[in-house]
């Protein structure tokens, strides 16, 4: 259970993730630093308001519209730049880490939960397990499944993947494709913010965990597939056991195992399990 409770807020923070780098082939490597400053914001709107469910939409709106200006202000302008984008994106998470630890200091933090998320759950075969955590596998299922319907089952998303496909083609039949992309990365950028706030509640918040989600998020993308909301559930799923249980029977060298299913997807299946043809 601890395994798939982390898969599933590895899903949450990858699943915008998957939006921007794996759909939109956008190289947002600030992607972490928006996962962690949406989590401070939400500490501080939690810490006026002492309501966690603003602090929640306070990460996913202030990110949602960062996320906006860093696409019609930089993104816009380096389209199909890969290595231009990851440089100006890794300065721009430099500059945002610097800002935070300005703001608020080395110092850990943690949200207060409501109380309806408080406690234990009793459960057949387990027993007893934390609320929480079931709250935020539930959430992964529900956000991944309202993405897939999104993406494949509504005519904003068919056009945002044949604009992928063809940016020209679906620009010449009268759709504003800047606009467009524009919206599917504040969709990311604010999944992002709102996994700092669910993930930030169920650890902590602290220096250095931009870096750790950042890196969670490109394994699982790679692992899973580019631009595939089933495949980023899937590696999140093999990264989160893969994680628990390194960290259960050899705590040395736990982190590893998540090294070694991405030398072996990228060995024998580059373009990931639910990619398409490399």
């Amino acid at each position: 259970m601890n395994g798939l409770t982390l898969a599933a807020l590895y899903f949450l923070v990858a699943s915008g993730f998957t939006l921007v780098f794996g759909l939109m082939r956008n190289v947002n490597l600030a992607h972490g630093s928006l996962y962690l400053l949406g989590a401070y914001i939400g500490f501080a709107v939690q810490e006026l308001t002492g309501s966690w469910v603003l602090a929640a939409g306070a990460g996913f709106f202030s990110m949602a519209i960062l996320g906006l200006l860093m696409q019609v202000c930089i993104f816009r302008h380096m389209e199909g730049q890969e290595l231009r984008q990851t440089l100006v994106t890794i300065g721009i998470s430099i500059i945002l880490a610097d800002f935070m630890l300005a703001v608020w200091g080395g110092e850990t933090y943690q949200f207060e939960l409501p109380d309806m998320l408080y406690g234990i759950t009793r459960l057949p075969v387990i027993k007893i397990y934390t609320t929480y955590r079931l709250f935020i596998l539930g959430t992964a299922v529900v956000i991944g499944l309202l993405l897939w319907f999104f993406l494949n089952r509504t005519q904003v998303g068919m056009k945002i993947r044949a604009g992928v496909a063809d940016k020209d083609m679906l620009a010449a039949t009268g759709v504003n494709v800047h606009r467009l992309f524009a919206i599917v990365f504040a969709i990311g950028a604010g999944l992002a913010g709102f996994a700092g706030v669910v993930g930030g509640s169920a650890l902590s918040i602290s220096p250095g965990e931009d870096l750790r989600y950042l890196l969670a998020s490109l394994v699982v993308v790679i692992v899973g597939g580019m631009g595939s909301v089933g495949g980023a559930a899937l590696g999140a799923l093999l990264i989160g056991l893969a994680e628990q249980f390194g960290l259960a029977y050899s705590p040395t060298y736990g982190v590893v195992y998540t090294f070694i299913i991405m030398v072996l997807a990228l060995a024998f299946r580059p373009q990931g399990f639910f990619g398409g043809k490399a």
